[in-house]
């Protein structure tokens, strides 16, 4: 009986599975990035990104929600969603960078199936300093 209980546990355990994809861009040489606004996304989001980018020696220039991938060499759109499961926890961000309006990068968080997965509850500035770090492997204008 406790094999099978465990067994239950571990299949439990294991549809609570937090996924994390980053494919890294390319180094850029030029140094400034613009990043699309995404009104939908919790202030707090785009602070930690552009911090990061700003260590990292970006210029970052914010452009409206309606603007074109081109309007910049190098262009960034992000969206992130919040959940509520005994504390609020970020369970989904998505960051996509583009070069000359091509895909170049991008980095997904998905905790949307965690469950009962307490890493669940890592700090969102936390995780969104991981994931730029990840796609962002240089800094700015270094080749």
């Amino acid at each position: 009986m406790k094999i099978i209980l465990l067994v239950l546990f571990a299949l439990l355990l294991s549809g609570c599975a937090i996924r994390q994809n980053v494919k890294p861009t390319e180094q850029f040489a030029e140094k400034q990035i613009c990043v699309v606004e995404n009104p939908k996304v919790k202030n707090g989001f785009i602070e930690a990104y552009r911090k990061v980018l700003v260590q990292k020696g970006y210029e970052v220039r914010m452009l409206p929600p309606s603007a074109s991938l081109i309007e910049c060499p190098i262009t960034s759109t992000y969206t992130a969603n919040w959940r509520w499961d005994l504390a609020m926890y970020m369970s989904y961000a998505e960051i996509k960078v583009y070069k000359q309006a091509k895909p170049s990068g991008e980095a997904i968080y998905d905790a949307t199936h965690g469950g009962g997965n307490m890493n669940k509850f890592i700090s969102a500035d936390v995780k969104i300093t991981e994931l730029v770090n990840q796609l962002f492997p240089g800094g700015a204008g270094t080749r």
